[in-house]
């Protein structure tokens, strides 16, 4: 009886991980399995190691290989001699997980046994790094509750070709591989030339379980070696293309122009990344990208918008001493310049920015100052959220580190407190802080134009407990998105060190949604530090500084921003809100900070609640203060104001289509803060009842607010910074 599944196991140079993989890979001695390792004339003992373990495992068939065939034509070998209805090409410096062949073999007899068995079983994976840290797959959203889970078509799941392409986590139908007629290249980037074919012409599935741990970080891993051998991946997009040309598999001009921008974006990002192409090869290498537009570009190709379509066209012009000034920011030829006109405020924003690049270039050859350390939020902004607690509890217990913070204009400096040292963003100073300090702290990103340097520390706050999908989660929302860069925010993701939580929840979904091999800090957030301490005195303070008239009810109405909408969205009649209220109530709004068109100051009659236009005021914490009770629908600061345990109510109108269109990671109608109102009369009811829900209210602060004591900003700081 033939097997059920052929596992194909190339090897070379790689004794120190072999054992592990082979171990690995015990499963039952029934027949089901068979083991094909292919000793690709591997230099050291892995021949040796091979052998020794086919003694103790009677499914292991070893073939030793008289001449080097690479990867690719290693693959090939064992494909030829396996006899499984299904073959999986597995790397032998990875392993995995227990229990995957039992659960894999499950899978496959299910298929088996199937009217149309799919042809592709893709499996979910972990990366694994040096230090033995782990990573889920950053691409596991784009695969899992799609229509993947029941069989498809490519053409049904075109985001799948922004996952990993590598054969390693996918399981393939044997004799549909071989009817396929693909062939593994020969060199570096060998299985793309496989997997696109196979995933544009199968039915596919997605397993969602980790079934393989691929090992990231390896010394001698192509993604992180200098070799002409980058140019392989020519030849396998040329393959790509030979099969895409067949009648029989024409996937469509869609798939084809998503194949297409898929290839060039890699041949660009393997030229881009510093120390891969060896620096004779490079003019050669990018002349190969221009032919690769020529020989396979599709007739209704169009570029992408922006930066990157600049780089293309230029690439697709074999413009390569002005794509490296585009790179770098510098000048570009006048001929150049008139080619593409059309994204000329790209351009301009690229000229100037070249003697910044070089004087802050300039400036990283400096010493690191280990006593430096740059503070930001919210895209320079001012001073606020977590990065101003930590700075101000630094201050307290590590005096020695001086903090700068960064601000964009001489207004928002204006703001900060007496004392608080700060530079212009793109001034020289900005430029020398950006690339000798040690320390990072924002609350967003910093521009992915400054270098991560050895030796550095990036501490990434965030902004907010999340009801609605973050980061990579995203990927599955594309009006939500809205053209968002998952690969750069990846490489954001890479350069962080540390990573602030506020609560189980935030940590269970930002470590997927943002992941990296970053240090995960559930310490709680320091901006609630102020409310878990704030006492009747400070309360009365604020409100006294806010002129809010003494013995009304303040309600905050805090809306968060809706994605594709054009800014503020008024689902709610204020003034008629006001007149339900009466004047006993004052009325604070506060729009997100994306959304500058809020309301403005609306006057209402002498039997109305005052409204205040509050969406200005720089310090969110001194509004939940001065609140008795917070109106929002997915705002995050319902969070935060849970600190201080007080009502809450959630004015949800619009709630299936928020979350169809942004998604959300629980379900907040059913597990609210406190009163949920779904329409305006439900709302007024609600907040004229004075303090509803605090059922709901206790069952919330119990599930999202276990770390906020007052002492979260100290436990960061004492983490990152040297305290005596």
């Amino acid at each position: 009886m033939s097997p059920l599944l052929s596992i194909v196991l190339p090897v070379h140079g790689v004794e120190r991980y072999l054992p592990r993989c082979l171990d690995s890979l015990a499963g039952p001695p029934d027949g089901s399995v068979e083991l094909i390792a292919v000793d690709d004339l591997s230099p050291d003992g892995c021949g040796a190691i091979l052998d020794e373990h086919a003694t103790r495992d009677p499914r292991l068939r070893v073939l030793h290989l008289t001449e080097n065939q690479g990867l690719g034509g290693a693959r090939e070998v064992g494909l030829a001699q396996a006899t499984g209805t299904y073959v999986w090409f597995v790397d032998s410096d990875d392993w995995l997980p227990d229990g995957t062949l039992d659960a894999l073999l499950a899978e496959l007899r299910a298929e088996q046994a199937a009217e149309a068995p799919v042809d592709v079983l893709l499996t979910d994976f972990t990366h694994v790094y040096p230090d033995g840290s782990t990573e889920p797959n950053p691409w596991r959203h784009v695969l899992r509750d799609s229509p993947l889970v029941a069989g498809c078509r490519a053409a049904d799941h075109p985001a799948l070709f922004q996952s990993v392409l590598s054969v390693w986590n996918k399981v393939f139908r044997r004799q549909f591989l071989l009817d396929l007629d693909v062939a593994f290249g020969r060199g570096y980037y060998e299985d793309i030339s496989v997997t696109y074919p196979a995933l544009l012409t199968g039915r596919l599935r997605y397993l969602d379980r980790s079934c393989y741990n691929y090992r990231r970080g390896r010394p001698g891993a192509i993604t992180a070696t200098a070799s002409p051998k980058h140019a392989d991946a020519f030849a396998q997009y040329d393959a790509i293309f030979r099969v895409l040309d067949r009648p029989s598999a024409d996937p469509g001009p869609a798939l084809r122009r998503l194949v297409f921008d898929r290839t060039v974006r890699q041949a660009l990002t393997v030229y881009d990344t510093p120390g891969l192409v060896p620096t004779d090869l490079r003019a050669d290498f990018f002349a190969r990208i221009a032919d690769h537009f020529a020989r396979h570009r599709p007739a209704d190709y169009r570029f992408p918008g922006g930066l990157r379509g600049v780089q293309y066209r230029l690439a697709a012009r074999g413009a390569r001493i002005a794509y490296g000034e585009l790179r770098r920011g510098g000048q570009l030829p006048r001929t150049v310049k008139r080619g593409v006109g059309a994204v000329a405020p790209a351009l301009r924003k690229g000229v100037r920015g070249g003697a910044r690049y070089t004087a802050y270039n300039t400036f990283r050859r400096l010493p690191l100052d280990d006593r430096l350390a740059v503070y930001a939020a919210y895209w320079h902004r001012g001073y606020a959220c977590n990065p101003a607690a930590i700075y101000r509890k630094a201050l307290e217990l590590a005096p020695q580190v001086r903090g700068v913070w960064v601000v964009e204009t001489r207004a928002q400096a204006a703001t900060l407190p007496d004392g608080v040292p700060y530079v212009l963003v793109n001034t020289p100073a900005y430029l020398r802080l950006m690339a000798t300090a040690k320390y990072f702290v924002n609350n967003v990103n910093f521009p992915h134009t400054m270098v991560k340097r050895p030796g550095t520390v990036h501490v990434q706050t965030q902004h907010g407990t999340p009801v609605k999908t973050m980061g990579l989660d995203l990927v599955d929302y594309p009006a939500a998105a809205d053209g968002m860069d998952f690969d750069r925010l990846r490489e954001a993701v890479d350069r962080w060190d540390f990573l602030v939580s506020p609560n189980p929840h935030t940590s269970e979904h930002f470590s997927r949604a943002f992941p990296g091999h970053y240090e995960l800090l559930e310490t709680g957030y320091p901006r609630n530090d102020r409310l878990a301490l704030a006492g009747p005195a400070e309360v009365a303070d604020v409100r006294a500084r806010l002129g809010l008239t003494p013995g009304r009810r303040t309600v905050l109405y805090a809306p968060t921003h809706r994605e594709g909408q054009g800014g503020y969205v008024p689902l709610l009649d204020l003034r008629e809100l006001a007149e339900q209220l009466g004047p006993g109530y004052t009325l604070l709004v506060r729009t997100h900070y994306f959304d500058a068109d809020g309301p403005g100051e609306l006057a209402t009659g002498p039997g109305a609640a005052e409204v205040v236009d509050v969406s200005a005021h720089p310090v969110v914490e001194d509004l939940y203060l001065a609140a008795d009770v917070l109106v929002t629908d997915y705002s995050s600061m319902m969070f935060d104001y849970a600190v201080l345990d007080r009502p809450v109510v959630v004015y949800a109108p619009d709630w299936e289509q928020y979350r169809r269109t942004r998604g959300v990671y629980f379900d907040l109608l059913a597990s609210p803060p406190g009163a949920v109102a779904t329409d305006p009369d439900a709302l007024s009811q609600a907040l004229l009842a004075g303090d509803p829900a605090p059922d709901a209210r206790a069952a919330f602060r119990e599930r999202f607010c276990p770390w906020d004591d007052g002492g979260a900003a100290e436990r960061v700081v004492r983490r990152i910074f040297p305290v005596d």
